[in-house]
């Protein structure tokens, strides 16, 4: 039996419409895959009237569900507003139920030597820069305290700051 020319066109679209129907299936699920090494992702709102010295920025990371080395990051939002080159920040962390505290310096360039940023945005720049890697445990949590290190005593032109957990 000899198939009409409407049969071929036909076979052909529902030929065309599987292997779309396959593409996308096939990208959403790289989606969730690539999505589902972050652990914890979470951003902080910084007042328009600036950052002052004394005031931490506070993430809690819920417990672990999984042993493991993760890498932990800290995101930075500034506006065109920021007046320096740099940002250094002080990062200080507590894992429960250890106890187990660490403090670290993050030095922080935004600003190139011409004065471009260097960050992704157009009015905003986004940042994120690696921090620790560190070994946890199932039921570990987080608590992360960051403030920053500059002499200004009310820093303008930071919008967020963000603390990323991702599973290594």
């Amino acid at each position: 039996m000899v198939a009409s020319p409407s049969d071929a066109i036909r076979n052909l679209g529902m030929r065309k419409n599987s292997h779309t129907l396959l593409y996308y299936i096939g990208l959403v699920l790289l989606c969730i895959a690539c999505d589902s090494e972050i652990i914890y992702s979470n951003y902080q709102h910084i007042t328009i009237a600036g950052w002052e010295k004394n005031d931490a920025i506070s993430f809690a990371v819920p417990p672990i569900q999984q042993d493991g080395t993760y890498q932990e990051s800290i995101g930075v939002r500034i506006s065109n507003a920021y007046p320096f080159m740099g940002l250094s920040l002080i990062v200080e962390q507590t894992v429960f139920p250890s106890l187990d505290t660490y403090t670290d310096t993050l030095s922080c360039n935004v600003i190139d030597n011409d004065g471009n940023a260097v960050g992704q945005g157009i009015s905003h720049y986004q940042y994120n820069y690696p921090l620790n890697t560190v070994t946890l445990h199932k039921g570990d949590s987080l608590s992360i305290h960051i403030r920053h290190d500059m002499k200004r005593e009310i820093l303008p032109g930071v919008a967020n700051i963000g603390m990323i957990l991702t599973k290594q």
